[in-house]
């Protein structure tokens, strides 16, 4: 993300522009974007014109539209943001509150202004125009018959192929059907590697699985990049990984950013920080559970006591349309930054940060131990949520 221009008042109003440049760009645009705000860009009209005759035709004409945003949607595997709104700037082509939809896209500017840019939103844009945060990071996860081949960004984990392949069973005297079976699902995911990988941008393959096939497919893989002279896959056998998982399903990749020879290797991204923090909460859960809060409730309680050390918040909780709930949320981390605790923002798009949502999507790690609220204010509590 290329930031252009920020014009921030001394109350936090003001507006940005920006230029996104790659797909990841999109999801963090869309945690920009929040109903009311308004935005400006420039965008395809279908106008219909009359000629001097009286026939009537219409053209499609770019042309540049200020829309104050009512709803956003995007498309996590595509990686395109739709934004519709009604116009609130004067335009030759589109009247004054007529509604229309901007598709934003890379390697266009837009301009968003906002009544008040709070710290989680302006934190967002500073990561994404620092390029030390895209260091990206490669999966396959794999069992006999099903793999999974994902990119781990700093915020999103995406799936961009899943092969799958009957495999039959292995028969006494007989193996060459499940062999063949096997030879056919390597060369599948072989070439959803080749097809899907940037090698010039990832930094690390991770190839995981249950037992040995992820060293039968390794084998396999550089036996034939050999035999064709496969000089993308010759040439970075040193990034690929090979970890161990519990399956080849998608939820397994958790498991295989936690591996400390991964962690060792991944230290420098944001993912491999997120799983180790979600796993230390975890092990905290487990072993010390006054020391380990979760719901919005009982960790503001133990914020009142200063006593979080490590926040851990899903970034789906801002974007939440009730601007006095997510002024809650944004007050929490302003609130634990300001008593010297460490916050991090887990993407709802990675497994981790999937993980978070099924515990209300705010979890804390405490300096010490803070006695549990009573069950009678926890009732209230999923009341309240």
């Amino acid at each position: 993300m290329k930031l252009v221009r920020k014009d921030l008042e001394k109350d936090n109003a003001g507006q940005v522009t920006l230029i996104p440049e790659e797909p990841e760009d999109m999801w963090h645009t869309y945690n920009l974007l929040q109903v009311g705000d308004s935005l400006r860009a420039s965008t395809i009209r279908k106008v219909q014109t009359e000629s001097s005759t009286g026939s009537v035709g219409s053209n499609r004409i770019r042309t540049t539209l200020t829309l104050c945003v009512e709803t956003i949607d995007f498309d996590s595997q595509a990686c395109q943001l739709r934004v519709k709104g009604t116009n609130i700037q004067e335009n030759e082509y589109v009247k004054m509150g007529a509604y229309h939809t901007i598709e934003l896209e890379p390697n266009r500017q837009f301009t968003l202004a906002k009544k008040q840019w709070d710290s989680v939103v302006l934190e967002r844009i500073e990561q994404a125009c620092d390029p030390a945060w895209s260091a990206d990071v490669a999966a396959v996860v794999m069992q006999e018959g099903l793999a999974h081949v994902c990119l781990v960004t700093p915020s999103m984990t995406l799936t961009r192929a899943k092969v799958e392949v009957n495999i039959p069973r292995k028969r006494k005297g007989n193996c060459a059907q499940h062999d063949r079976a096997l030879e056919r699902f390597y060369e599948q995911v072989v070439q959803a590697i080749q097809r899907h990988i940037n090698f010039e941008v990832v930094k690390c393959v991770l190839v995981a699985s249950p037992g040995f096939v992820r060293e039968q497919f390794c084998d396999y893989m550089f036996q034939q990049a050999v035999k064709t002279d496969n000089k993308l896959l010759l040439e970075n056998r040193s990034k690929f990984l090979q970890v161990h998982s519990s399956s080849g399903h998608k939820y397994a990749l958790k498991e295989a950013l936690c591996d400390p020879a991964v962690t060792s290797r991944l230290s420098d991204t944001k993912a491999a920080g997120e799983v180790r923090a979600l796993d230390d909460f975890y092990k905290m859960l487990q072993h010390e559970p006054d020391r380990a809060f979760y719901g919005l409730k009982h960790v503001e309680k133990a914020n009142e006591a200063m006593a979080i050390d490590t926040l851990l918040i899903s970034d789906e909780l801002f974007r939440h349309q009730d601007v006095a709930t997510r002024a809650r949320y944004v007050k929490l981390v302003d609130s634990v930054r300001e008593n010297m605790g460490t916050v991090r923002i887990f993407s709802s798009l990675h497994v981790s940060g999937e993980q978070l949502g099924q515990l209300t999507g705010v979890a804390a790690i405490l300096r010490f131990p803070v006695a549990e609220l009573s069950d009678q204010e926890d009732d209230s509590s999923s009341e309240e949520d």
